[in-house]
């Protein structure tokens, strides 16, 4: 009963739990491995999707790749290109976007429309 009050208060103690294992294991990475997957998961938290269980998927799936990388000694550059930007947002796209983030998607472009005055029979982005 407790667990289930805190959590809706604190958010899902399962997420939590996970995302501190991914910080665990991202600190058993080499340096600069550990730095680019700390550089990406800052720009993830910033413009990345999913919140919750989606984006600790996201996080450990990223973390995956690095570890192999590492294990194999691929070359950081091989991991990313020569593009960072380009790389995780097309590693993002495999994500979902959470759940708020299309409702106002939606909710913008709906009203965007309505006051251009397309109609469009969107009623989704009601303001």
């Amino acid at each position: 009963m407790a667990t289930g009050w805190i959590e809706k208060v604190t958010g899902s103690l399962e997420d939590k739990k996970r995302y501190r294992q991914y910080k665990a294991r991202t600190r058993q990475l080499p340096a600069s491995y550990r730095m680019a997957v700390e550089a990406l998961e800052r720009y993830l938290m910033y413009f990345g999707r999913g919140d919750g269980a989606d984006a600790a998927s996201m996080y450990e799936d990223l973390l995956d790749l690095f570890e192999q990388s590492a294990a194999d000694n691929t070359p950081i550059r091989e991991i990313v290109g020569d593009d960072p930007v380009e790389f995780v947002e097309v590693f993002v796209s495999n994500y979902s976007e959470g759940q708020w983030r299309l409702r106002e998607r939606q909710r913008l472009i709906g009203a965007i429309e309505r006051a251009a005055g397309e109609d469009t029979g969107n009623e989704e982005g009601t303001v």
